[in-house]
């Protein structure tokens, strides 16, 4: 061409879906691959009862579902919601302070993009990998974070949180995720309440990635942003991907908290709108179907069956794990993953695993360049030898090394042979580089 017309990368890699293709590449030999990689439920066997399925093929004689929706969304369906906020009798919004995106992956980009690039949000450490690309295309430079401690169940430490805060001028907003992803972390209203309070004080807004809200087990119990958030701007991410499952519907809203009582917060609002303008608008079925099927009196109990599942597997993985040597392992108490540590110094560059398969083990040692993660070493050693597909925890901005696998198989017997041999294989792992 007459001129090279490719945009230079970043040099960031999704893991999530990069280790896809080393998978696919092992089942080209006959590998058949446990998928630990993502949280899709639909793919790990998760299947939507029958009254939802009959509920989304009424909607589909309708023939508005096949048409464009307004630009922040189908009124009233940003009416029921703005009504389930407002139920809670805490901050109040109307349907105009929802804005309906293209999933929440779609909501994140634009939520970022729309900030000066000398302007920062601080995130939690590790973090979601997609608010942390976010952030980076945004800026240019890695971001901010604060720490999520895994030596005390995966608590952040607000201490940090404010420190930074202070110290940085160019942060202006706080990124919180709970339940959180990758940790299965869920916030004590103590901590959120501080985290409020940092950001009332230093002149901050909030953003709260809540996809995972609706899904807290183990006795665990969280409150939503709209309500601890008083008087400080903010925003809500929500979607329908992981609650009803529907991650093929691409579709999530924000949900805008006080901008009536911050200029600047205002026109950063109007800035995200601006962008949301350019496009047509977002998908139109799924937005009418979510009063429908929220409201609907099966889904309270639908909901809560598929809480027990996960708090069920939680348990069981902690069991299987809690006590293997070289990792650390934390109880999940909500949204559907577990993140594994290894101790500090266990890893090293000479470890690995025995693979029969002679060109699946040129294939993966040919990816062992010098500079990999340790934690992702072992991630492909691992899905060379057993075809367990985990991802690398350092993928989600961190320097633990360790791995995040799901809880999503329906498969309990499957399931804790995936975790025992995940157990089985760190053990040998480790140990195999203190040999010879």
């Amino acid at each position: 061409m007459r001129l090279d017309i490719a945009k230079g990368g970043t040099g960031l890699v999704y893991e999530i879906r990069n280790i896809v293709n080393v998978a696919n590449r092992l089942k080209e030999y006959g590998i058949d691959v446990i998928w630990e990689n993502i949280g899709d439920p639909i793919q790990k066997g998760e299947q939507l009862p029958g009254w939802m399925k009959e509920t989304l093929t009424e909607i589909m004689q309708d023939d508005r579902s096949y048409g464009y929706s307004p630009t922040k969304g189908m009124l009233e369906t940003r009416k029921f919601l703005a009504e389930k906020v407002n139920a809670r009798g805490k901050v109040q919004i109307t349907p105009e302070d929802i804005l309906f995106f293209n999933g929440l992956g779609d909501a994140i980009a634009r939520s970022y993009s729309a900030i000066r690039v000398d302007a920062r949000i601080i995130m939690p450490e590790p973090t979601y990998s997609t608010h942390f690309l976010a952030e980076v295309l945004h800026a240019s430079f890695p971001p901010n974070t604060y720490r999520m401690n895994p030596y005390r169940d995966w608590h952040p430490d607000i201490h940090e949180l404010e420190h930074k805060v202070r110290s940085y001028g160019s942060i202006v907003g706080i990124l919180v995720i709970n339940p959180d992803n990758p940790t299965g972390f869920v916030y004590s209203e103590e901590s959120l309440r501080k985290i409020v309070d940092i950001a009332r004080k230093y002149d901050l807004f909030l953003v709260f990635d809540e996809t995972y809200h609706n899904i807290v087990y183990n006795g665990r119990e969280t409150l939503p942003l709209s309500d601890i958030i008083g008087d400080v701007p903010g925003v809500s991410l929500k979607g329908i991907s992981k609650e009803f499952p529907w991650p093929g519907s691409r579709c999530g809203w924000m949900e805008i908290y006080n901008a009536d009582k911050d200029e600047c917060f205002a026109r950063y609002m109007k800035a995200i709108l601006d962008q949301k303008m350019s496009e047509v608008c977002s998908t139109t079925l799924p937005q009418i179907a979510i009063p429908k099927i929220m409201s609907h009196p099966e889904y309270k109990n639908y909901l809560n069956q598929r809480l027990h599942h996960y708090e069920r597997f939680s348990n069981i993985a902690y069991e299987l794990l809690k006590d293997v040597p070289y990792i650390m392992v934390n109880k999940p108490n909500g949204a559907f993953y577990l993140s594994i540590v290894f101790n500090e110094a266990v890893l090293n560059g000479r470890q690995r695993l025995k693979i029969e398969h002679p060109e699946i083990r040129r294939y993966i040692e040919s990816i062992m360049t010098e500079s990999i993660e340790y934690d992702k070493r072992f991630v492909y050693y691992l899905l060379g030898a057993t075809g367990i597909c985990v991802v690398p925890l350092t993928s989600f901005f961190t320097a633990l090394p360790g791995f995040r696998m799901t809880l999503l198989s329906q498969d309990e017997a499957k399931f804790e042979y995936t975790v025992r041999t995940i157990a089985e294989k760190v053990v040998e792992y480790i140990e195999s580089g203190n040999q010879g």
